[in-house]
């Protein structure tokens, strides 16, 4: 990890001393230009949750409220040409960057997602799975002309087609009892949205369950593993490798979302500090 941090020109937002520990690392830039710097063959596994490219004025429905769609200029289109070159770009490094061995997952509505895939395929990727996360609380349609949008589409692809990638098989099938399907909303284990423990310090538009990137990693890494989110957002993916005992690099232009990440993290250690210290007195 050490290896890698010192081959990147920026300086880490956090940690601010680069003597300190390198398990959790993150960078306020922008993802390719970090990517670029980044050795080749040297991240196990990425996941991604890219703008989906959805602010255009509208509106939808959020806890009961009519609210604008508009999250900032990171997520206003350029075109449907121009958002397909970018989803090629950042996928370009990250195809790069990833281990012979290594998967990425790539999160996304109906409004990105095929770009995503098609670029996936122009690029060599080997496609996976196609997982269909089923939301069972989704918003409603205000304008009562289309379905409710109640899923959403997540990509697994390993670097290439000689790829030997990691599936924590019997992991996953331990879940469910049986083998695990590519809809995830389980009788006994259903991933819902996140929790109000998940937004004590604050809120992202796109924010992702816990869980789902516990599932993701867990199944799909093994421990001390690398995994590198190039849109950070509100850094659940990097707390999910954190509980899993992987190293974590993430990247994000919003300074806003990378305290919050900051601070969910800093929860997480203070948890950790607790736990080893209950765990102390009851042996004593």
């Amino acid at each position: 990890m050490k290896k890698i941090i010192n081959r990147i020109p920026q300086k880490p937002y956090f940690p601010k001393k680069i003597n300190q520990p390198l398990n959790f690392v993150l960078y306020k830039a922008n993802s390719i230009e970090v990517m670029q710097s980044i050795p080749d063959e040297s991240i196990d596994l990425i996941f991604a949750d890219p703008p989906y490219f959805l602010s255009n004025g509208g509106i939808t429905c959020h806890a009961g409220k009519m609210v604008s769609v508009n999250k900032g200029k990171w997520d206003k289109s350029k075109g449907i040409e121009a958002n397909h070159e970018f989803n090629k770009s950042w996928l370009k490094e990250c195809q790069r960057v990833l281990t012979k061995d290594g998967s990425i997952w790539v999160s996304g509505t109906a409004h990105i997602i095929h770009s995503v895939g098609f670029a996936m395929q122009q690029l060599g990727f080997k496609l996976l799975n196609d997982i269909v996360w089923f939301k069972i609380n989704p918003p409603p349609n205000l304008a009562c002309r289309y379905f409710t949008h109640s899923t959403e589409t997540i990509i697994w692809a390993a670097k290439n087609a000689k790829s030997k990638h990691v599936f924590n098989y019997k992991e996953m099938k331990a879940i469910t009892g049986k083998q695990m399907k590519s809809t995830w909303q389980d009788l006994f284990w259903s991933i819902t949205p996140p929790k109000k423990e998940e937004k004590k310090h604050g809120k992202h538009p796109t924010q992702k369950p816990i869980e789902l990137l516990d599932r993701i990693i867990k199944s799909s890494s093994i421990e001390g593993d690398i995994v590198l989110d190039p849109f950070n957002g509100y850094g659940t993916s990097g707390i999910a490798a954190y509980r899993l005992n992987r190293k974590y690099i993430g990247i994000d232009i919003e300074k806003d979302y990378l305290e919050a990440t900051i601070n969910r993290y800093e929860d997480e250690k203070d948890k950790e500090k607790l736990f080893a210290k209950d765990a102390k007195e009851n042996i004593v």
